[in-house]
């Protein structure tokens, strides 16, 4: 295996788990609202030249209203909602416990998505789900009592991401930096907005700037380069080396702000990371339905469900393009994602 896309992965991570110890430190010149709307435009910024060359290659045609919908939820609550309340929780929390505490956004998609997407949800995930919780917990008990507020406002954060990547993962109209694209400017222009408006200033330009530049890193940087990761070694391999993303926000923490580890949070990392462990051990199988379709979204061919030929793209890379699919019945294991989203106990589209 070229270690060119693992590398990729792991600065994904680590750009990612980086930006909660930098933005603590931003937090100090501009309010939560300021700075989640600035790290958002700068991720909107940072994706453009991709969604240019996208509409360059196929114009784009006009989107059913249920995407449309689906990419209002997830600008909402994955734009708009989720980054303020991280950054009120994090202005009165260790950078070091909320990298930790972030992880329960994964509990939250695979919870979320049971109860509301018709996602499945075995033994693996709720085992996942309960030790996230769990080295929440744990790092909760390292902030006492004062981290008591701080938790719940990141956890209510992370419900918000879970809410998001569900709504995001059913859009098959958008390409990844198209949404991206669409959350960084839509929702970081609302959220400056009302940040600047409620403290009755702008930002100062070299605070400004930096914040722009660590959401074009750290948020649309990250992102493009997980995407590039997981193209080449696929979504699984791919989320495996991002979830180390909290850990380099530990390390980060201790670093750059000099904060101090705790048994209680070496403890949440352990459980942490086998909570992790578990929830990309989720699988299952049985005999399902697909109705025929026709969408947008990154594919492989070797997985099953894309057996379309076309010439400008070799077979075995993930790309992106327009394309249908014909009825089918089978079995295989799988993953919830945009062909498998139905309930159990008899074929299901």
């Amino acid at each position: 295996m070229r270690y060119g896309p693992i590398l990729a992965g792991v600065v994904s991570a680590a750009l990612f788990g980086v930006a909660t110890p930098l933005s603590k430190i931003l937090l100090t010149n501009l309010s939560q609202f300021q700075l989640a709307g600035l790290l958002y435009v700068g991720a909107g910024v940072a994706v453009l030249p991709f969604v240019v060359l996208r509409r360059r290659k196929s114009p784009r045609k006009p989107v059913d209203r249920k995407n449309a919908l689906r990419l209002g939820a997830a600008v909402l609550f994955g734009g708009c909602a989720g980054p303020v309340l991280l950054l009120y929780g994090l202005a009165s929390a260790q950078a070091a416990s909320v990298s930790l505490w972030l992880n329960l956004e994964l509990a939250a998609t695979a919870v979320l998505g049971f109860l509301f997407f018709r996602d499945h949800l075995g033994t693996f995930g709720w085992l996942g789900a309960a030790g996230a919780l769990l080295a929440g917990v744990l790092v909760t008990l390292h902030e006492g009592t004062a981290g008591i507020l701080p938790a719940l406002l990141v956890a209510l954060a992370c419900a918000c991401w879970g809410l998001d990547n569900n709504f995001t993962a059913l859009i098959d109209a958008f390409t990844p930096q198209e949404t991206t694209f669409a959350k960084g400017m839509i929702a970081g222009a609302v959220n400056l907005v009302i940040g600047t408006l409620a403290v009755g200033r702008f930002p100062a330009p070299g605070t400004g700037l930096a914040s722009l530049a660590l959401g074009a890193a750290c948020y649309g940087g990250s992102i493009v380069l997980f995407i590039m990761a997981a193209q080449r070694i696929g979504a699984a391999r791919g989320q495996v080396l991002f979830a180390s993303a909290p850990f380099f926000g530990l390390l980060f923490s201790f670093l750059l702000l000099s904060e101090k580890p705790s048994a209680l949070q070496a403890v949440a990392a352990a459980v942490l990371l086998g909570s992790i462990a578990l929830m990309l051990r989720a699988r299952h199988s049985h005999r399902h339905l697909h109705d025929h379709v026709v969408h947008i979204h990154a594919h492989r061919h070797d997985d099953l469900h894309h057996a379309h030929g076309h010439q400008e793209t070799p077979t075995g890379l993930t790309h992106s393009h327009e394309h249908s699919h014909d009825a089918i019945e089978h079995e295989h294991p799988h993953v919830p994602d945009l062909h498998h989203r139905h309930g159990h106990g008899s074929p299901a589209s």
